[in-house]
């Protein structure tokens, strides 16, 4: 092979030539927005010129755009207010990333799952019951549920469960990450008291990312130190990486990403008849994403067999590359073992039809060798 095939930009989005330039530029230009000499006054129209293209990328006022280290950082910044604003019980989706799972059990109150059905769509009858024998010493309620999941792409119903959440008069996050740049993101019109972004999920670079806040949400800052970011996340700015941040938001484009979605299901039928389950068919999906299961090829064969081939991708959510297991996600909406045989396959913004199709060779090129040496072993059982 003389090339290779990348398609694992639900991980991360290779960076955008123009938001590397705009990197280079802001390294070049120095300065610390904080600074009131010409050096300074320079970054910090960097800054916002970067924060209002990320607040047109989400449909929110720039005034509520606060700059975080990453998506990680932005959720922990909204779980933690939450809980200084009182709550005491968090309500947070079995499909939600680990950013918002592991936050949420660090967080010293109770924690509850709302549990997902089997197209990986949050339950929210379940939720609606739930808020309706909310106990009022457990403060406001906080829901947190993702806008399209890193796994299956499956989007949630955010704006339904936006309107259960504010007849009980509670606090919604929800996690954009992954739908940003894919689909339109309204934080406003889904009902978001919260919504957090992140840079490297559309073509920026890593360590950047943003959280916006609504009227009804109580914002506490969590990093103490300077007054930066409207005295809301003390610590200077990352100028260069919110520069690039700022120039990925303008290119996000979820039309260009939308013709993805004829390449991903042509695919998809390559290997439903090879007996893979395709994740979330039912749902609404991102365009580009792909999840699949085959039944007796465990993940990480299939994704060390198209490494080799010069294919990346992955087996789930890659906060979990390096130690290959079950998808919590999978496994939320019923799927048992299959969840252990499972992939994703995740296009970008440079992704082309030709790098589906490639993908679809290597990978039934694989599952043949594979199912060419179980079947002695099964021969020998039987």
């Amino acid at each position: 092979m003389t090339s290779t095939v990348y398609l694992d930009c639900n991980a991360t989005v290779p960076v955008r030539p123009e938001a590397a330039a705009a990197v280079a530029r802001a390294l070049e230009a120095g300065g610390n927005p904080s600074s009131v000499h010409a050096s300074g006054r320079a970054a910090r129209a960097t800054v916002e010129q970067a924060r209002g293209a990320v607040a047109d990328l989400i449909a929110a006022p720039a005034s509520t755009v606060v700059f975080t280290s990453g998506g990680t950082e932005a959720n922990a910044l909204a779980i933690e207010s939450a809980v200084a604003a009182g709550t005491r019980r968090l309500i947070v989706s079995a499909i939600e990333h680990d950013s918002i799972l592991e936050a949420a059990k660090a967080s010293g109150v109770a924690v509850e799952v709302l549990p997902a059905m089997a197209d990986g769509v949050a339950d929210l009858g379940w939720l609606a019951e739930r808020l309706a024998r909310w106990d009022a010493a457990d403060g406001k309620p906080f829901v947190a549920l993702m806008l399209a999941n890193n796994e299956t792409g499956v989007v949630q119903p955010v704006k339904a469960a936006s309107e259960i959440v504010r007849a009980a008069e509670g606090w919604l996050h929800v996690d954009a990450i992954q739908a940003a740049g894919k689909i339109v993101v309204d934080s406003r019109g889904i009902g978001a008291d919260t919504l957090t972004v992140s840079a490297h999920k559309i073509g920026g670079p890593q360590g950047v990312g943003a959280l916006t806040f609504g009227p009804r949400a109580t914002l506490s800052r969590r990093l103490h130190g300077g007054g930066q970011e409207r005295g809301r996340r003390a610590g200077t700015e990352n100028v260069p990486g919110i520069a690039g941040f700022g120039a990925a938001a303008k290119l996000a484009n979820a039309a260009e990403l939308a013709r993805q979605a004829a390449w991903r299901d042509a695919v998809a039928e390559r290997l439903k008849a090879a007996g893979c389950v395709v994740m979330g068919v039912g749902a609404e999906r991102l365009p580009q994403t792909l999840c699949f299961a085959a039944p007796g090829f465990p993940s990480e064969l299939q994704v060390m067999a198209l490494d080799l081939a010069g294919v990346m991708v992955s087996a789930g959510s890659a906060c979990s590359s390096g130690k290959v297991k079950a998808s919590h996600v999978l496994t939320a909406m019923g799927q048992g073992e299959l969840a252990s045989c499972a992939l994703r396959v995740s296009g970008g913004w440079n992704t082309s039809e030709a790098d589906w199709n490639r993908f679809a060779d290597a990978w039934s090129e694989a599952h043949s060798r594979h199912a060419a040496r179980r079947a002695p072993a099964a021969a020998g059982v039987a």
